[in-house]
């Protein structure tokens, strides 16, 4: 793929859900994949829990829409099911929990990711580690390549860590030049923040996938 063509414009809305008792936080996610239309690539979500002690959480996927195609059987691994575009469901039980699909990219592809569980509505105040969602997408079927992100290493377009304190932070890699703010609810983003240590653990699993 030509530099060229990783230069493109995204677009990312990031919309928080008001927090409360019954309530997940929920961040939508839209990608202007129109500069890669037509290659056969992949994507991948995974929702994984830090090196030490981590508070149960829950993740979703849900609304996935696109005019691509999702190309064959995904992967699935550890504490995750369902395929898109129908929801994924994701939990923190296991170490590495990971959906990987083909995917011919089009020209847009968007969907909301939402969090729940007592992570994010009770925190324990003595949990040690929190959880990350983690958005990848790539140019090859094999999931080597990256594309649309400027995390040429990893392929990382888009994270969310869950904080110990039950906030959330969203960090996109996407190549636009802002992040936008939410656009309701009763949260802002805390900064960019994401744990070195997940970061490590999401890179380890991957080498070995």
């Amino acid at each position: 793929m030509s530099c060229e063509r990783l230069l493109f414009i995204c677009t990312l809305t990031l919309g928080l859900a008001t927090r409360g008792a019954a309530l997940p936080v929920t961040y939508t996610v839209t990608v202007n994949t129109a500069s890669v239309s037509g290659d056969t690539g992949s994507l991948d979500f995974n929702f994984n829990p830090g090196p030490l002690v981590t508070q149960a959480a829950n993740l979703q996927i849900l609304n996935f829409s696109t005019d691509g195609t999702p190309n064959g059987a995904p992967v699935l691994t550890g504490d995750v099911s369902g395929a898109i575009p129908s929801a994924l469901t994701f939990d923190n039980g296991t170490t590495f929990n990971d959906y990987f699909q083909g995917f011919t990219y089009a020209s847009v592809l968007s969907f909301n990711v939402s969090i729940s569980g007592p992570a994010v509505t009770n925190p324990d105040g003595v949990s040690t580690s929190g959880s990350t969602f983690a958005f990848s997408m790539f140019s090859d079927p094999a999931g080597t390549i990256p594309a649309l992100t400027s995390d040429t290493v990893e392929g990382f377009a888009y994270i969310v860590n869950i904080n110990l304190d039950g906030t959330t932070t969203a960090t996109s890699f996407l190549r636009t030049t802002n992040v936008p703010e939410p656009t309701s609810g009763s949260f802002a983003l805390a900064g960019i923040f994401f744990s070195m240590a997940a970061l490590a653990q999401i890179r380890k699993q991957k080498q070995i996938r």
